[in-house]
Formats: C-alpha cells, sequence, structure tokens
C-alpha cells in the first residue's frame, strides 16, 4: 500500500512538473509569435484608425457620385503592423457616357511610414483594370502580381497612401517638397508644391485649408498631365477637403468633402503633433 501511494505521488509530481513545462513553452511561443508587432514603434500622425472621409464627386463639372477615404484599422502584413487604407470613387458622366469606379488599397508600416502593399482596382470608361503589388523596403524591391519582381526604392510609397504621407509635412507656402519615393522608380520624383492658404466652403462645411500640387510620373490621380490640386484642412488634422484633377486626360474629377468622421486615437502620444 506504502509503494503504490509513493508511486501515486511521484506520478502526480511529475505530471505537475510536465505542465508547467508545457505552460511555459507555450508562453514562449506566444511572446515570438506576438514580437515583431510589439517592437514596432509607431510613428505619429495626424489620423487614426476609423478616419473615414466621405465625398460628393463630380466628373465633367456636374456632381454624379460619391467618394470615401478610410482609414480602417491597424492590420498585419508580413509580420508587420501595417496602416490599413481604403479609397474609392465612383461617379458617371452626363448621360453615362463615362463611368469610374475606382479602388485604391494600400497597408503602410506604422512605424517607417513605407508602403507594404498597394492594390488597385480600377474601372474607366468601360475598361476594368486590376493590379496588386507587394512592396518590400527593406530589399528596395517589388512584386506585381503575375509579373517579375522589379527594382524599388528604399522608402517606398503608392498612390493611397500619398494622401496620408503629404498630410505629415510642415507644408510651407511657396515650399517644394521632392522626394524618390513612390514605389515604382520610374515615376519619380514625387513633387508637392504648397501653392497657397484659401478658405472654402463645401458640404461638410466652411474650412481653412492649405492648397497643394502633387504630380508624379503616372497615368494616376496625380499624373503630371491631371494638374491635380488638393485643399488639406490648415489644422493639426490636415484631412483632404477639396481636390480637382482629370481622369484619362480629358475627364475633370473634383471632390468635395460632405461628412468627417474622425477616428479613435491609439494610446500614447496625441495624434496631429509633428515628431
Amino acid at each position: 500500500m506504502g509503494r503504490a501511494l509513493e508511486t501515486l505521488a511521484r506520478r502526480r509530481r511529475l505530471s505537475r512538473f510536465l505542465a508547467r513545462r508545457v505552460a511555459a513553452f507555450a508562453s514562449l511561443l506566444l511572446a515570438l509569435s506576438a514580437a515583431p508587432l510589439a517592437a514596432q514603434a509607431h510613428a505619429r500622425v495626424p489620423w487614426a484608425a476609423g478616419e473615414r472621409l466621405e465625398y460628393n464627386v463630380r466628373l465633367a463639372g456636374i456632381s454624379s457620385g460619391d467618394g470615401t477615404m478610410q482609414v480602417m484599422g491597424i492590420d498585419t502584413m508580413r509580420g508587420r503592423a501595417a496602416w490599413r487604407l481604403h479609397f474609392n470613387i465612383k461617379g458617371s458622366t452626363p448621360f453615362g457616357t463615362y463611368h469610374v469606379d475606382d479602388s485604391y488599397d494600400s497597408w503602410l508600416d506604422v512605424e517607417s511610414l513605407n508602403s507594404l502593399r498597394f492594390e488597385q482596382d480600377l474601372y474607366e470608361g468601360g475598361r476594368h483594370t486590376l493590379r496588386k503589388y507587394d512592396i518590400f523596403p527593406a530589399r528596395s524591391m517589388f512584386h506585381q502580381e503575375g509579373k517579375e519582381e522589379r527594382k524599388s526604392v528604399a522608402e517606398p510609397l503608392d498612390e493611397a497612401s500619398l494622401f496620408l504621407f503629404v498630410r505629415t509635412l510642415p507644408l510651407e507656402v511657396g515650399k517644394e517638397y521632392t522626394f524618390d519615393r513612390y514605389f515604382d522608380p520610374k515615376a519619380n520624383p514625387v513633387v508637392i508644391k504648397v501653392i497657397r492658404k484659401d478658405t472654402i466652403n463645401v458640404p461638410a462645411g466652411r474650412f481653412a485649408t492649405i492648397v497643394l500640387q502633387p504630380s508624379f510620373n503616372t497615368s494616376g490621380l496625380f499624373s503630371q498631365d491631371g494638374h491635380a490640386e488638393i485643399w488639406l484642412s490648415d489644422d493639426d488634422q490636415r484631412i483632404l477637403v477639396q481636390m480637382q484633377t482629370r481622369f484619362a486626360k480629358v475627364i475633370s474629377l473634383g471632390l468635395q468633402l460632405k461628412k468627417v468622421t474622425y477616428g479613435t486615437p491609439a494610446p500614447g502620444p496625441s495624434p496631429g503633433k509633428k515628431p
């Protein structure tokens, strides 16, 4: 009887020992899997998760659709924490002669503010184009789905993330900011000209703004042929209030802010204050 009790006690001690070792190993695995995200500092930015900006869209000077620009939250991209951005423009010219339904999605590293992935789903004038890019800042390379990997730049941006990036700049009137940061080097340089300050009325209200002219060598929203101008609010948030540009070199596109939903800042430094 004594030996049986002793054997039972040893088995119980062994069982508790193994349980502690398994629990410790599981905790270690959990810590290691979370480490890449936990180690990332967040760059101070003037936006927050949940920000949603809604626009009236004008094509060829006629009110014809809607647009949205959203900071959907923080996602994970290849083990990195990334801002998940979505931008959509939808509208038609009078009598439906030209229709546009364009979506841009971007994943922007929360620490470096470099693009990690970019997707375009474009429907313009009866033509549908879908492009997906994985971008690798550490290697200065990018890969378009269905094509060979190509050389990129060290601190890449795309068309969607550019809207957010310009909000982090000092934006002094009369200054011109030039960057070799578009992820496809053939489109560089990215040029941001700060033209003037202006106070404008849009459906969302009256805003003091800073007027910019962004351009780079692409066929998108900020192509050199589009002669784009954007109005950012002259405050800590620097939201996009108005935009004027051209599609397909001849179709004018205008956005006017009609509704603002500000996001909820993450714990830490207040957004809107520059580093």
